[in-house]
């Protein structure tokens, strides 16, 4: 987002200057989209009730999940393993990590 019109972000995203210029307000919005993904993850490891903060893991690793399923439909087929396997492994963990403890617990 921040990065979006120098070297380093044109290089990244393989991009002339024109580009980037054009593009800069659709990178700004969805670095902002994913900054609010990212405040819900932490915003649900660190709330109090354990319980509660698995949901709210589950609810933005789903968002980013359904993105990713719509951004390879949409743009590009690739973003499905860049962006909506990480979400679903990680919602995976989630998951499994809750039975483990709620397993050792019984």
């Amino acid at each position: 987002m921040f990065l979006w019109e120098t070297e380093r972000g044109q290089k990244a995203f393989a991009m002339t200057a024109e580009q980037a210029a054009s593009t800069a307000t659709l990178a700004a919005n969805q670095g902002l989209y994913n900054g609010f993904l990212a405040a819900g993850l932490i915003w649900g490891l660190l709330y109090r009730d354990r319980r509660v903060g698995r949901h709210i893991q589950l609810f933005f690793l789903g968002c980013v999940a359904v993105a990713g399923v719509y951004g390879a439909y949409s743009a590009k087929f690739s973003i499905l393993f860049v962006q909506a396997l990480p979400a679903a492994i990680a919602g995976s963990l989630v998951v499994l990590v809750r039975s483990r403890a709620e397993n050792s617990a019984a």
